[in-house]
């Protein structure tokens, strides 16, 4: 220990030997070169580590969000299969990435209850989101079509989704069911909805919608296409592990 003690003493005396020879300037532009690169250094890690890597599940209760939660998480239904009424939280690996060799990015989903007394938490997730998955029930669209497009609605005209253009992926879920309705239909039949909805709520004052963004162009029909942020539709089944178009979804916002 004592050997190296005096080696690392000769290396400082060797240091400052060398840096009372250099003329003063070039001792100056050499720190301000180590202290912007220090600087920049810090920068860059500080916009990696702020980069979200929160996922939402969101829409109507029994559309299928917790199944799909734990297909993600553990590759099975399990506990899926039945409405849930509490939120599920967690930070993992996809199970479909767990036998990737490497470095693996986590993800942290958030399945929010589609209960109305439940929408306060669906506010304080959506600002940390890096995207939203909102999932459909294409078996039983029809009769719920009206709710999920007021919900949808909601979620694209919060100001934090609109000026952050926090993309949203409507994932119809249970299309492997014969009676289920394909995605065009719904993209559709969800587009008209919202255009109902967009030209009734423009008629209230702007006092009551203060955290609202004002959806489509003025003057012509709504269409997905038209949002600042971007819109994609898919389909699958949360029960069969039909889910890839969600991994696809996830990993296209949170790099691996």
């Amino acid at each position: 220990m004592d050997e190296w003690i005096r080696q690392a003493e000769s290396w400082v005396g060797q240091a400052e030997g060398w840096i009372r020879q250099q003329p003063p300037e070039q001792i100056y532009v050499a720190a301000a070169v180590v202290a912007i690169t220090i600087l920049l250094l810090i920068t860059v890690s500080c916009l990696k580590s702020s980069k979200p890597n929160t996922i939402v599940l969101s829409g109507l209760s029994g559309g299928g969000k917790t199944t799909l939660f734990y297909q993600l998480r553990d590759g099975s239904a399990h506990q899926g299969t039945v409405t849930s009424m509490e939120e599920n939280n967690d930070t993992f690996v996809l199970h479909s990435e767990q036998e990737k060799k490497g470095k693996v990015k986590p993800v942290h989903i958030v399945d929010v209850p589609g209960h109305a007394r439940l929408k306060p938490k669906l506010d304080e997730v959506l600002p940390k989101a890096a995207g939203v998955v909102f999932v459909v029930d294409a078996q039983d669209f029809l009769s719920s079509m009206q709710a999920a497009a007021e919900y949808l609605y909601d979620i694209l005209t919060k100001a934090t989704v609109v000026k952050k253009k926090v993309p949203v992926l409507i994932f119809c879920n249970k299309t492997d069911k014969v009676t289920a309705h394909s995605k065009e239909f719904i993209k559709k039949q969800l587009e008209k909805e919202i255009n109902k909805l967009r030209e009734s709520r423009t008629a209230i004052s702007s006092a009551d919608i203060s955290d609202e963004v004002q959806l489509g162009v003025p003057g012509e029909s709504f269409n997905f296409s038209q949002c600042l942020n971007r819109v994609t539709v898919a389909e699958g089944a949360g029960s069969t592990g039909n889910v890839s178009a969600v991994e696809e979804f996830i990993r296209e916002h949170v790099k691996a």
